[in-house]
């Protein structure tokens, strides 16, 4: 089979795409799940707390992704209801840290581990096999330089985020074909609402949220060869 080009759109007579979001409640959720359904897609939007959408492409469902059978059953819903999952974007998230390396509360390390690493081994899991017979799945997760650079006052932060990345990396290993499993590495988030608040900060480094979406939405136009057990870095210099 012929990889399509970077430049080809996603094409697929059999149906539109169907791609679930983790964590669609913040500022980069709402970014991605918007960007997403623009593109034509029918989005999936999880979340812990119930999200209100204005998009009849955009499907909200609250689920709990720390328990692994809710999740599988989810995934074999969603499936079910729509035929296929082409995508799989996870953007749970949270922090602990600042606090010298002698200082770190191992607390934090169980709390970033359930968020960071937990729900991305039961949704990867439970969607696993549904994306790999997608004619272009893709999975993607959101990581941080500290992953590969950690600093002293976010250890546990910078574990989660590298125990993230391998997770991700050994299911681009399982993955054949058009798949994909893909890293995209910010310094940082960057929001309107954090532009209005510092409009003198020039936030260097920073990955606008709509940028972050845009990355996203383009994984589906790219072939998985560009894509699969890549560390793609969307930092601004």
């Amino acid at each position: 089979m012929t990889s399509p080009s970077s430049a080809e759109p996603f094409s697929d007579p059999s149906g539109e795409r169907v791609i679930v979001v983790a964590g669609s409640g913040g500022p980069a959720g709402h970014a991605v799940v918007r960007a997403l359904a623009a593109s034509g897609a029918r989005v999936v939007a999880a979340d812990r707390v119930p999200q209100e959408w204005d998009d009849e492409r955009i499907s909200p469902v609250v689920v709990d992704l720390l328990d692994a059978g809710a999740t599988r059953a989810w995934a074999d819903a969603v499936a079910a209801e729509h035929g296929r999952v082409d995508g799989l974007v996870h953007l749970v998230g949270g922090w602990r840290g600042g606090t010298p390396f002698a200082e770190t509360d191992l607390a934090d390390w169980a709390f970033l581990h359930d968020l960071l690493v937990r729900t991305l081994q039961h949704t990867t899991l439970a969607f696993h096999e549904h994306l790999s017979r997608s004619p272009r799945g893709r999975v993607v997760i959101v990581s941080q330089h500290a992953a590969q650079r950690p600093a002293q006052d976010m250890a546990a932060y910078s574990t989660a985020k590298a125990a993230a990345e391998a997770w991700i990396l050994a299911q681009a290993d399982a993955f054949t074909g058009t798949a994909a499993a893909t890293i995209l590495v910010v310094k940082a988030l960057l929001t309107d609402a954090m532009l209005k608040a510092n409009p003198d900060d020039s936030f260097p480094g920073f990955t606008h949220v709509d940028d972050l979406a845009q990355a996203i939405a383009d994984l589906w136009n790219r072939p998985a060869d560009q894509l699969n057990g890549r560390r793609l870095d969307l930092s601004h210099s």
